[in-house]
């Protein structure tokens, strides 16, 4: 009996032990769950972010006497300036931008009627440079010089009408060692071209169908187009050079800086708000030019002001481009006085550009300064040069070049404001 009272309470103890653990353990499990979470941090089953009142934690102050240490600011990284002209050249003609294999095409060169009958003219407003100069019976005609014509351009499949070389404009054509196009020519224009080894002109007496074609609607001689989607095609066929030959230099001039002169023509303006005139020591006002070669044509340019572009006149009115119906206008105008005389009684014209100097004007912005030439037509050498003696710099733009005679100076002005 006395060991079954010993086992009694001994198993007594443990339940009443157990029974104890249980209770401590409930105690401690409520005590937890009256935790608070700390109020600048959100629970979340997926993450764990800080709410927007957490309080920040505070920086220790400094001790006294310190001097605060200041955060250098790193310098930002000057940031390159993109190139806009990767693969691209200036050109020789009007100081723009264009690609460089535009660049190394020979340019176009072509003769074009002038006279009432024919105007006005198809793409004589996308020829880079224009030049004019006397002909036989009193009146002119131009040639024009265009680079990269593609089938986009105004031009591309009508350009005209086209009329017959003189041997002057020949000479000026090897200049920029140019694919000569003519239909027809005087014999002088012929013995010119073989004198200077030219073989491959694109004359439309010898070539027809998709290069020269006549428009009906146009009286004859007058009618005579150039296509220049066909002269590709015709030149490609034929195997014919067109890139500029072996040891070719550009020259005539340089060009301007164009942050000061752009080739758009927009205008420059001063801390004033003034805009910047073209500026030369021995410049004059120029705001019309007029170049009486004849009695006929009667040609002058007059200066805009806000575009800075000479617009040109002939017949009494504005001369436009059939193609575009726009009037034609210029950034530079180059009168290079000649030496000119009759040749016969034909009255065919000659001038004397074989090797020889002589003077004239450069004008620009509505300023015109005295310049000179000079030229040595075998060396392929033509060179215009201002009141400084330096190779003249003009503005990027087109310019219009006039091969004016020397026995009719007296009918050449240059007015230097508008007649009220």
């Amino acid at each position: 009996l006395k060991e079954d009272r010993k086992f009694l309470f001994t198993v007594l103890g443990i339940a009443a032990a157990v029974i104890i653990a249980i209770v401590v353990i409930i105690v401690v499990c409520v005590k937890g769950s009256e935790i608070k979470p700390d109020p600048g941090i959100t629970v979340d089953s997926t993450q764990v972010t800080f709410a927007p009142n957490a309080t920040p934690t505070s920086s220790p102050a400094p001790e006294p006497g310190s001097e605060p240490t200041a955060t250098p600011t790193p310098s930002p990284s000057p940031t390159p300036t993109p190139d806009l002209h990767i693969g691209e050249v200036r050109s020789e003609l009007d100081g723009g931008w264009i690609k460089e294999e535009i660049a190394n095409k020979r340019p176009f060169c072509a003769m074009l009627n002038n006279i009432i009958y024919a105007n006005p003219q198809s793409g004589v407003g996308d020829a880079k440079i224009l030049y004019e100069a006397l002909v036989e019976g009193g009146i002119t005609r131009l040639m024009g010089v265009y680079e990269g014509v593609d089938e986009n351009s105004s031009c591309a499949t009508r350009l005209g009408s086209i009329r017959s070389a003189r041997h002057y404009y020949v000479s000026v054509a090897t200049e920029y060692d140019a694919i000569y196009v003519h239909f027809g020519g005087a014999y002088y224009a012929y013995d010119k071209m073989e004198e200077m080894g030219i073989k491959d002109n694109m004359d439309g007496m010898s070539m027809g169908g998709d290069v020269f074609y006549r428009d009906k609607n146009i009286e004859s001689p007058h009618n005579a187009f150039f296509s220049f989607v066909g002269a590709y095609q015709y030149l490609e066929d034929h195997k014919r050079r067109t890139e500029h030959k072996e040891g070719y230099t550009p020259n005539h001039f340089v060009f301007n800086d164009e942050q000061l002169y752009p080739a758009d023509n927009s205008p420059v303006y001063n801390e004033s708000g003034e805009v910047i005139p073209y500026a030369d020591p021995e410049a004059t006002p120029a705001y019309k030019v007029l170049l009486s070669y004849d009695r006929w044509t009667q040609p002058y340019m007059l200066y805009d002001p806000e575009t800075q572009l000479y617009n040109r006149y002939q017949f009494g009115g504005i001369h436009i481009d059939y193609n575009t119906q726009q009037p034609l206008t210029f950034t530079n105008i180059i009168i290079q006085i000649v030496h000119e005389w009759d040749k016969d009684r034909n009255d065919y014209q000659d001038m004397d550009l074989t090797d020889t100097s002589g003077k004239g004007y450069y004008i620009s912005k509505g300023q015109c300064v005295p310049i000179t030439w000079k030229k040595n037509e075998k060396a392929g050498f033509m060179m215009y040069y201002g009141s400084d003696g330096e190779v003249l710099s003009i503005n990027p733009g087109k310019t219009f070049i006039s091969l004016f005679p020397d026995f009719r100076t007296d009918y050449l002005s240059i007015e230097a404001q508008q007649n009220e």
